[in-house]
């Protein structure tokens, strides 16, 4: 029983590391800009919209990939 739980957590671990590494990428990147115009990075309301609608549509297409 331990191997058929086994690859529950290899994508759970996938997963996370993933996540783990776009989101320090994000930062460094607003972290570049930020630096490149001298002055401190904002995020306002409608950035945050945008971002969780895109992080929505990334997590819909990875969904899809397991019915097929």
């Amino acid at each position: 029983m331990q191997t058929q739980e086994n690859w529950k957590t290899k994508i759970l671990v996938m997963g996370a590391v993933v996540g783990l590494l776009s989101g320090l990428f994000a930062a460094y990147m607003m972290i570049q800009r930020a630096q490149q115009k001298n002055r401190k990075p904002e995020l306002n309301a409608g950035d945050g919209v945008k971002v969780g609608l895109g992080l929505l549509g990334v997590m819909k297409l990875i969904a899809d990939l397991g019915e097929k």
